[in-house]
């Protein structure tokens, strides 16, 4: 049977164009939640290389921390890194920069000036309808992650999109903005998506959860523990 990730690379092979200046569009993105995944680090070693991550956890105690740690990992597995929300801590690291929707209109002349100057560093953002999509276009963003695409088990009665509004909203974007399904997105689900113009799919818990984490979730090491045993500390960017 054929993975979410195998199915996302033949999207990706059949969405739009790579960009001039850069690698292709990545296949798979992944958004770490600390609700739903309180140990990125196992899911993210697990992943096949070229795809994306971008660090959520926003209430994470340490989060600096844990991006430096997803940071290092994700070059050691030729992975892209994107950090959600923190252009500081985005520059910091040398990651790409991800922007919930609510933070796209009022986005700084500091980021647009970094995105300018780092072409190869990947600015994505956040859209749920056509307004959303129209200002990411606007800002410049490489990506956009549309949601929600299907029904989430994390929104249960919260309306989805469904495929022909998805897809008549990828051919309305912008050609230079890859667009990307997120919500609902599953080995089961993906096949609508062919032909719609997505670039690949981004999703939060629908990959195989790696032998080390247990069935309520939690990891046997976790980063919370490393961070007990750690005793916290200042995040060293070097």
């Amino acid at each position: 049977m054929r993975t979410l990730t195998d199915l996302a690379r033949h999207l990706n092979l059949r969405g739009r164009s790579p960009w001039p200046t850069k690698l292709r569009p990545p296949p798979l993105a992944l958004l770490t939640d600390e609700g739903r995944m309180i140990d990125p680090l196992p899911v993210v070693a697990a992943l096949p290389p070229g795809s994306l991550v971008i660090l959520r956890h926003y209430a994470w105690p340490e989060r600096p921390w844990l991006a430096a740690r997803l940071a290092a990992l994700c070059r050691a597995r030729r992975l892209r890194f994107s950090v959600a929300g923190d252009i500081d801590l985005a520059i910091a690291l040398g990651a790409g920069l991800h922007l919930p929707e609510g933070l796209v209109p009022g986005a700084s002349a500091k980021l647009r000036l970094r995105h300018r100057k780092r072409p190869d560093l990947l600015l994505t953002a956040a859209a749920h309808d056509r307004r959303a999509l129209r200002r990411a276009d606007r800002l410049g963003v490489d990506a956009a992650l549309l949601a929600p695409v299907f029904p989430t088990l994390s929104h249960p009665g919260k309306p989805s999109l469904g495929l022909l509004a998805f897809r008549r909203l990828v051919r309305r974007t912008g050609r230079d903005v890859h667009v990307y399904a997120l919500g609902g997105v599953t080995a089961r689900t993906i096949s609508g998506l062919i032909g719609s113009g997505a670039s690949g799919v981004a999703t939060v818990g629908g990959l195989p959860r790696p032998p080390t984490m247990t069935n309520n979730n939690r990891v046997i090491t976790s980063a919370g523990e490393a961070i007990r045993q750690r005793g916290g500390g200042p995040l060293d960017c070097r």
